[in-house]
């Protein structure tokens, strides 16, 4: 599997894009319109959508992406959130294009996609309905991980207890794995184990 990374441009989060066959791909996090483009030059062609959460800054370039024809996805938890005013779109003064979501996926449960099984990893704390994605051996933790640092809790949904019951479970995983989280650089599971101060492993 290819993992090609999308930095944002102005205030998003990073984007994802998940290929076996250099054909077609899984979009994870679309931050922003232009993650269409930014496949379509790579020659990949996007059939899936997998949302982290379903905060405005992740969820910018979906509407895009499923008029092109790909499905959009997340946890059952966090289809309100995505489709509501809990996206907080309004409250940082951005916009959303309105889109729908497709289906849904559940805790512990492997979602094949473009031939890439996808572990789904429940993790709340961020927001209610927040998940992790192991994907062949590449975590991407959306808003609940990042390099030294985790998400913030105090927005719709939000909870700092379910965030540290969340970062434990991700402590709990066997292995070490690559992380790539929605913002900033990545990094490895055994890397914020050692020295990220949120983590109590």
């Amino acid at each position: 599997m290819k993992v090609c990374k999308i930095y944002p441009q102005g205030f998003a989060a990073n984007s994802y894009l998940l290929t076996r066959d250099g054909v077609h791909a899984v979009a994870v996090d679309p931050a922003q319109p232009r993650i269409l483009e930014e496949a379509q030059r790579r020659r990949l062609i996007v059939t899936h959508v997998l949302l982290t959460h379903g905060h405005f800054d992740h969820i910018g370039g979906c509407a895009a992406l499923q008029r092109a024809g790909a499905a959009v996805g997340c946890l059952r938890e966090e289809v309100s959130l995505v489709l509501g005013d809990g996206n907080a779109a309004a409250l940082f003064g951005a916009r959303v294009d309105p889109f729908r979501i497709d289906f849904t996926v559940r805790d512990g449960e492997t979602a094949e996609l473009c031939g890439i099984p996808i572990a789904v990893i429940a993790t709340p704390g961020h927001t209610a309905g927040s998940a992790c994605f192991l994907a062949e051996g590449e975590l991407f933790t959306g808003d609940t991980l990042f390099a030294g640092d985790v998400g913030r809790c105090d927005l719709p949904t939000g909870s700092g207890a379910q965030l540290r019951e969340s970062l434990r479970r991700l402590c709990d995983l066997e292995g070490d794995f690559p992380v790539h989280p929605g913002h900033g650089e990545d990094t490895t599971l055994a890397a914020e184990r050692r020295g990220n101060r949120w983590m109590s492993c």
